[in-house]
């Protein structure tokens, strides 16, 4: 891909290096900038930007270990090679993928989480 995406997504972080870090192993993405307060990752299917909560923000979000999850916010979703072995490079780096499975069309899809507790959806293509 060359020039600026044409769509992605924007996380706010408390952790920039840690999320940033999750993602680029979760995924396989390639960091394309990375600056203290701001990562940019790119992967075939989308660009993520990683950006450093701004600190009257921060300031008043505790991340756990494990992290408790934050699902009321955007819940996006990744495609990726196989749900077994994404659950475990999750797990390995500070997050999770549930065991249960739902059925779409052409995929299997569980819910998974970030080291922050960012709640998204891991899908595995059956077609």
């Amino acid at each position: 891909m060359s020039g600026p995406a044409r769509a992605g997504l924007f996380i706010y972080a408390k952790e920039v290096a840690t999320l940033a870090a999750f993602y680029e192993s979760l995924l396989g993405a390639d960091t394309r900038h990375r600056t203290e307060e701001m990562a940019v990752l790119q992967s075939p299917d989308i660009q993520l930007v990683i950006h450093q909560m701004p600190s009257d923000q921060g300031s008043g979000v505790a991340v756990s270990h494990p992290p408790q999850r934050r699902a009321s916010a955007l819940k996006f979703f990744f495609t990726v090679p196989n749900l077994t072995g994404a659950a475990a490079v999750a797990e390995k780096l500070g997050g999770g993928v549930d065991a249960e499975e739902w059925q779409g069309p052409g995929f299997v899809v569980r819910n998974g989480y970030d080291p922050e507790g960012n709640v998204f959806h891991l899908r595995e293509t059956t077609t």
